[in-house]
């Protein structure tokens, strides 16, 4: 199964960690008293170490473990840097590599505007980092092209740059700056960048259940494309064998979703969409003076949540999904009511296996909750698509809709630098940080693979082509 679906070893190893916890869990073992079995299948003795040595290797396993159970150390740290584990890459900026052949022009000194080159007594180039601002002017003048401008893969992918080089080398986030998007855990070669897991406590919710009390599973629509060789009626049934009372689709909220905004964006003339709250915290965190402008209208996960919790006013709801940023709002007052925990999909293939269910031989479980459209919020345009469907359903064609979709971060931020000046050519910003959406989400198993056509075949399967 592993080779099947994970994109790389840093997924492997942070799937097995998982999976072997949930599993002591499961048998009523705590975690760290079990950590040398867990140890054991993770970093197997006799094997070559991942790191230095398999001593380090344990250790990094033991922190890995530690975020497994949950653990936060404040309010918004969904994502921490497992500072054993981080590398400690070179400080991002330009550097001199070994392709420099200390030629006699020096014209990577001439042109630097700071004396930061040196020449050693071999004639090779070296960059006096205290000196030197930055400019590439050295880059541009070597002939071998020896100067790059390298970035910590973590620092690049960070839209707010919210990631740094603490004083001992390894990455330091900045909780106030970050926007939980998940890029940097994606990125990050080592896994040394890890999201809060929240899968033991899932485990202990369904062993401890009251008699009298129901356990519900909310799905994302993004489920349609991450369990290659299944489909997505057994993915239910193998969730519902978990333990769960009933798994419910995320889409059902997302058709509420789309209503509501659509009348509330006629109301205010202005919007931007609520659904990635990624995007949502962007617009907090580096344009602040557009947060009036973020619909009020709650997301399709919160909207499914409270509409199970006005049923069931008792239950525990666990969302299942793509997207690590939902972690972080389930802890928000927007969400905290109506959902308890969040799982990414690679949570869910841990916890599958913890107990052995095999997707593929599980019987099929048709939901139909929601609507084509609601199954399209997990593809970039669905949002818009969905509000076009709720103009027309709520009688608002009189209303001039012009949305602007914004395909990953880049995007949103050109739109929302417009919004900010006055001169955006639309009413309505759907904003997705992740590119394509949330089918290529942080939190998924097979990223970039194949997820079009997949998420396309499961809305049309909706048998609902309404929103209402």
């Amino acid at each position: 199964m592993e080779q099947k679906i994970f994109e790389n070893r840093v997924e492997v190893i942070r799937y097995q960690v998982l999976r072997e916890m949930a599993r002591h869990a499961w048998e009523g073992h705590d975690a760290f008293t079990a950590f040398n079995e867990i140890a054991n299948v993770v970093a197997k003795r006799g094997e070559p170490p991942m790191s230095c040595c398999i001593y380090k290797d344990r250790a990094i396993i033991a922190e890995r473990m530690r975020i497994g159970l949950g653990e936060f150390h404040g309010s918004k740290d969904t994502v921490q840097v497992v500072s054993i584990a981080c590398d400690e890459c070179p400080k991002s900026g330009h550097m001199v590599t070994d392709i420099c052949r200390g030629c006699v022009a020096h014209n990577c000194r001439e042109v630097c505007p700071r004396k930061a080159i040196v020449i050693d007594g071999r004639g090779y180039a070296h960059i006096d980092k205290d000196r030197c601002v930055e400019c590439g002017r050295c880059a541009t003048a070597c002939k071998y092209n020896a100067i790059i401008n390298m970035h910590r893969p973590c620092e690049r992918v960070c839209p707010t740059g919210a990631i740094s080089m603490d004083e001992d080398g390894s990455a330091c986030i900045d909780q106030e700056k970050c926007i939980v998007c998940g890029a940097c855990v994606y990125e990050c070669p080592f896994g040394a960048v890890n999201d809060i897991s929240g899968i033991i406590r899932v485990v202990d919710a369904i062993k401890d259940k009251k008699e009298d009390q129901k356990i519900f599973a909310v799905v994302a629509p993004a489920v349609a494309v991450q369990f290659p060789g299944t489909t997505v009626g057994q993915v239910f049934s193998a969730i519902k064998a978990l333990g769960f009372d009933g798994v419910y689709e995320v889409a059902m909220g997302a058709d509420e979703t789309a209503l509501t905004e659509a009348a509330e964006l006629k109301e205010k003339g202005f919007l931007t969409s609520s659904c990635c709250p990624a995007f949502v915290e962007y617009v907090n965190v580096e344009f602040p003076e557009l947060n009036d402008h973020v619909s009020s209208t709650l997301s399709p996960m919160a909207l499914t949540g409270r509409a199970i919790k006005k049923k069931y006013p008792d239950s525990k709801i666990y969302f299942i999904g793509p997207c690590i940023a939902k972690k972080y709002e389930c802890k928000t007052d927007r969400a905290e009511p109506y959902i308890d925990r969040v799982l990414t999909f690679l949570e869910l293939m841990a916890l599958l296996d913890s107990r052995d269910i095999d997707i593929a031989s599980m019987p099929e479980m048709e939901l139909q909750d929601a609507s084509a459209y609601g199954r399209g919020f997990a593809k970039s345009g669905g949002v818009t698509r969905a509000i076009e469907e709720a103009i027309k359903e709520l009688d608002m064609e009189d209303f001039e809709f012009k949305p602007v979709i914004c395909n990953g971060v880049n995007e949103c931020r050109t739109a929302l630098l417009r919004a900010k000046a006055g001169k955006l050519n639309g009413n309505f910003i759907e904003g997705m940080i992740c590119e394509g959406g949330c089918i290529k989400g942080n939190g998924t198993l097979v990223n970039k693979k194949n997820t079009d056509l997949h998420i396309d075949d499961y809305c049309s399967s909706a048998i609902k082509q309404t929103l209402k």
